[in-house]
């Protein structure tokens, strides 16, 4: 007989593994050419100056990430929908996420209903 504490791992590993099945987790890392990456939006900044000088505008097709060269052009993917957007600002100040995106960006590619996903950054 299985000792009861091994045996509820267990039986939780079996569901985590299940979940992630489901979920695709494994399936968008090995369809991923580039980075996997916690994204976000923001949009309400709109009219604010960007770190690179410009104003923000959430319609337009842009990014802000805290290290990245502003001008470079990236695509984001999420749940088979992508989008080129251009980094602009810095941030997200937030742990555990890499990048966000303009409102407009994530409305195109499905993000503003779950607001915080895992996405796929290529850089063009």
């Amino acid at each position: 007989m299985k000792h009861p504490i091994i045996a509820a791992f267990a039986a939780s590993a079996a569901i985590l593994g299940c979940a992630t099945f489901f979920l695709g987790t494994p399936a968008l890392a090995t369809q991923c050419q580039g980075q996997l990456v916690t994204a976000s939006h923001y949009g309400a900044e709109s009219g604010r100056r960007t770190a690179d000088g410009s104003y923000f505008d959430g319609t337009q097709m842009v990014a802000a990430h805290r290290s990245w060269t502003f001008g470079t052009k990236i695509r984001v993917s999420y749940r088979g929908k992508s989008v080129v957007l251009i980094v602009r600002d810095r941030g997200p100040f937030i742990r555990g996420r890499s990048l966000d995106i303009s409102t407009a960006a994530a409305r195109r590619i499905g993000l503003t209903h779950a607001g915080v996903g895992r996405v796929c950054v290529e850089r063009l």
